[in-house]
C-alpha cells in the first residue's frame, strides 16, 4: 500500500511539473499574442484561468510537497514551491503585462524546481 501511496504522489509532482510548464508556455504566448499582434485578448488573459491555475498550483503543491516533508524530511520543496505561489499570487495582483509574467514564470518555475526537488529527495 505504502508503495502505491508512493505512486500516486510521484504522479502528482509530475503533475505539478507539468501544470507548472503549461502556466510559463501561456504566459509566454499570451505576451506575445496580445502584445505583438493584437490577439485573444479576452480569453487568453481571462481572470478566470490565472485564479484556476494558481488553485490548481496550491491543490498539488500543497498535497505532494506537504507529504514530501514526512516522507524524506527534508522541508526545502515545500519552502521553495510556497515561495513560488507567493510569486504566483502576485502575478494575480498586478496589471497585465511585463510584470505579471515576470512573477507568474518565476513562480511556476520555483514551484516547478520544488516538485523537481521533491522527486529526487523521495528515491
Amino acid at each position: 500500500m505504502a508503495k502505491a501511496q508512493f505512486s500516486i504522489r510521484d504522479r502528482l509532482d509530475r503533475t505539478g511539473i507539468f501544470i507548472s510548464g503549461l502556466c510559463a508556455v501561456h504566459c509566454l504566448v499570451s505576451l506575445v499574442l496580445v502584445s505583438a499582434l493584437g490577439l485573444g485578448g479576452q480569453l487568453l488573459l481571462a481572470p478566470a484561468i490565472h485564479r484556476v491555475g494558481l488553485g490548481l498550483a496550491i491543490a498539488v503543491g500543497a498535497v505532494t510537497l506537504g507529504i514530501g516533508v514526512f516522507r524524506h524530511g527534508q522541508i526545502w520543496p515545500l519552502l521553495v514551491g510556497s515561495v513560488g505561489l507567493v510569486l504566483m499570487t502576485g502575478g494575480l495582483l498586478v496589471p497585465h503585462g511585463p510584470a505579471e509574467a515576470i512573477l507568474t514564470i518565476a513562480g511556476v518555475g520555483m514551484v516547478a524546481s520544488a516538485h523537481i526537488m521533491n522527486l529526487r529527495l523521495a528515491r
